[in-house]
């Protein structure tokens, strides 16, 4: 078993080897990725490939406390982020109160939260409360509705520059690493270069410090759609499907179960 990622090893691996982060929502597959990857993400993300809604934004945080939980329990060596819902930072004293609730109900390593410059006064408050802060910048899957969609950044010159200073300003503000999602690599290679804490990308190129997909995504279970940035390493829906098949095949014909199987 590999140690335990830290703040500080996550910071070091800057300039040196790229971070592996991949989503994690229950203890089973937190037990299966925790072998391969530096840091397990329980994304709100949950709230679509877990719970089938249409975007993350109903997600709450007894949900995000319940999955993180149970990522921690399946995972113990992982160094493990936990997302904050939609709704739960919407003032610095509201992030700071569900932040505590995290790291006291949770053994969760740090608390990731969406948004630039309009945020780092956030990631400020409780970086200097004792919370351990991950940003997130670039697409905002928790303000899809207010912009109509899921919309790549860093297109023009102007979104360019607001990148470069949301990542300087969270930095700035104490995040230790920054996810950043759905921006043009070229951008997203260059905001990477301008901050000294590790930039993790998801559709942003392979210029930043790391990557992060979301694992039903990578192992081809979650059907609906597939993003252009997501790379299928298994066809798993397929692969499980054939299971269940065979399963109910060999029970329709006695097949199963045969003497091996029975007390």
């Amino acid at each position: 078993m590999t140690k335990k990622m830290t703040i500080t090893s996550i910071q070091k691996t800057k300039g040196v080897r790229p971070l592996v982060m991949i989503t994690a929502y229950d203890a089973l597959f937190a037990s299966l990725l925790q072998e391969s990857s530096d840091i397990l993400l329980v994304g709100d993300s949950l709230n679509m490939s877990f719970a089938g809604r249409a975007d993350t934004l109903s997600a709450t945080m007894d949900q995000m406390i319940y999955h993180t939980n149970a990522v921690c329990m399946g995972a113990k060596n992982s160094f493990v982020i936990c997302d904050m819902p939609f709704g739960s930072y919407t003032t610095k004293e509201t992030a700071l109160l569900n932040a505590i609730r995290v790291f006291q109900e949770t053994p969760a390593d740090c608390v990731k939260i969406e948004g630039g410059a309009d945020k780092a006064h956030i990631v400020e408050y409780l970086t200097s409360s004792g919370i351990a802060v991950c940003g997130h910048i670039g697409l905002l899957p928790q303000s899809v509705r207010s912009e109509g969609g899921y919309k790549v950044k860093g297109k023009t010159p102007e979104e360019e520059a607001q990148l470069l200073k949301d990542a300087q300003a969270i930095e700035k503000a104490g995040a230790f690493c920054i996810v950043i999602e759905g921006v043009k690599a070229e951008v997203a290679t260059e905001v990477a270069k301008a901050v000294k804490v590790p930039v993790v990308g998801i559709g942003a190129g392979s210029g930043v410090d790391g990557q992060v997909l979301v694992f039903s995504d990578m192992l081809g279970l979650f059907e609906a759609f597939t993003p252009k940035f997501v790379k299928k390493y298994l066809d798993g829906a397929a692969l499980v499907k054939d299971a269940i098949k065979n399963y109910s095949d060999e029970v329709k014909s006695r097949e199963f179960p045969q003497e091996i199987h029975t007390y």
